[in-house]
């Protein structure tokens, strides 16, 4: 595909066309979204699933997502599914819980399925004991049949304000070797604001431990749009990461106000929120700094080092999003353990409850914890692979799709290539015959490009009020 970009280093937008598409949407880790989930659902559509894949293809590989929703204390941007207790005896009725449904799904699953990903995610998984842990991971084990270190992935994300010295070294032994971490701002003053103090020297001892550990990828987050944060601290910040963290991949993600929605955003003084223009600015300059210092800009909000497995998927065409973010493993059967994880299997969703009172009914009592979910369409599934194509590759070959469904894409899409026009004017794609290219001021607004392709939210099947796509 011919590429009619400018120089990737620059990215100039103006205020503007920022006003223009900062509106509603969906952050595209599925294709039909969340919201499009319907209640209730049978934990026998996954069974069914299951069942004709182990037909189809039996050796299809395994991804494990395991959610652990506790915090110690509540950071006030967060928007995850927790619960922030100082009781950590919750963790081991918790524990016991998820070893049931680990047992339940690992029946489902045959052995000859290999797991070449996991990950666990929160809340923060470093609320357990380095000893429930490991037993966490030991029943993994047990149940699924996960490859050898060298060959699988395996994540954790960590709260370093929880791990005390020799800690990385133990959740290198157990079998993690990808780590993960929100820095979020280094700025005492952001910190205070948002309920967060995580001193610049714990995070540097941190990743050295988890560096000599033999960790094979350190992934760091940040979030602009913070109170307090302008162009030239948040600047500092993220230079003073760079510098001294060095991270293999970084996430910059959007803070979104909507403290009707979520509870402890309530806390942040709204009147110290940055402007619009300060957020662009903000923008602006991360996407400058970062590209200058050679980081790839893989897909919406997160960027790697050219060397790191997802700039070189991406480079390969083979970059694939999903519930777990930016991934490799677009082979993967995707399957979702504890309150909330949501399952993809084939063409089937499936979500469990979440709260953790019906989600400990649900499995104490010998049941499914999944409540809601859905089977996607043939249209589902085109739809999809555009919107995967587009957010993963920036840019998007019509003949491919011809090919892997047997239509012609003028025709499928002619109504949703009428409604691109307007974002071909604005500079945010170019359309040509053989397909789409998004350009670099439309990589800002990506979920934006995507929503034109969306059956669901253009037919108001998606309920849910989403965040604010800038």
């Amino acid at each position: 595909m011919t590429n009619h970009s400018p120089d990737p280093s620059s990215v100039a937008i103006d205020l503007g066309l920022i006003t223009k598409y900062d509106v509603s949407g969906p952050r595209y880790t599925s294709y039909p979204t969340a919201p499009c989930f319907v209640e209730p659902f049978s934990d026998a559509e996954v069974v069914a699933e299951v069942e004709r894949i182990r037909r189809q293809t039996p050796n299809r590989p395994v991804s494990l997502y395991v959610h652990v929703p506790f915090c110690d204390t509540v950071c006030f941007y967060c928007a995850c599914n927790k619960l922030v207790t100082k009781d950590r005896t919750q963790a081991a009725v918790y524990l016991d819980l998820l070893f049931q449904e680990i047992e339940a799904v690992g029946r489902l699953v045959s052995q000859e399925r290999s797991v070449k990903q996991l990950h666990l995610g929160g809340g923060t998984p470093t609320f357990l004991s380095l000893e429930e842990l490991a037993s966490l991971f030991q029943h993994l084990r047990r149940h699924f049949n996960i490859l050898p270190d060298g060959v699988g992935e395996y994540g954790i994300e960590i709260d370093p304000r929880e791990v005390p010295p020799g800690a990385i070294d133990r959740l290198r032994a157990m079998g993690f070797n990808r780590i993960s971490f929100g820095v979020q701002d280094t700025d005492p003053q952001v910190q205070r604001a948002v309920n967060r103090i995580q001193p610049m020297d714990l995070n540097r001892r941190v990743v050295a431990e988890a560096r000599a550990a033999g960790f094979q990828s350190v992934n760091l987050d940040l979030i602009y749009g913070l109170p307090l944060q302008n162009r030239e601290s948040f600047g500092s910040s993220l230079v003073a990461v760079l510098d001294e963290l060095d991270p293999d991949r970084l996430a910059i993600f959007n803070y979104a106000h909507l403290p009707h929605y979520f509870t402890p955003q309530r806390r942040i003084h709204a009147e110290q929120l940055p402007s619009a223009a300060e957020k662009l600015a903000i923008m602006e300059r991360t996407i400058e700094t970062l590209l200058k210092r050679g980081y790839v800009f893989i897909g919406m909000d997160h960027f790697a080092k050219p060397d790191n497995e997802l700039a070189v998927a991406q480079k390969g065409r083979v970059l694939h999003r999903n519930f777990q973010g930016y991934t490799t493993h677009a082979d993967c059967d995707l399957f979702g353990l504890g309150v909330s994880s949501i399952s993809q299997v084939g063409e089937v969703f499936a979500q469990n409850h979440k709260t953790l009172e019906t989600y400990r009914e649900a499995v104490s009592q010998g049941r499914s914890p999944i409540y809601r979910g859905l089977k996607r369409t043939r249209d589902d599934q085109i739809r999809n692979t555009v919107i995967n194509r587009l957010i993963c590759r920036f840019a998007l070959d019509f003949t491919e799709v011809e090919t892997l469904f047997g239509v012609v894409f003028g025709d499928y899409f002619r109504d949703e290539l009428v409604a691109l026009q307007p974002l071909v004017a604005d500079g945010l794609v170019h359309l040509h015959p053989g397909g789409i290219e998004v350009m670099p001021v439309g990589k800002l607004m990506i979920r934006n490009i995507c929503m034109v392709f969306d059956w669901h939210l253009t037919h108001g099947t998606s309920k849910k009020t989403f965040s604010k796509t800038l």
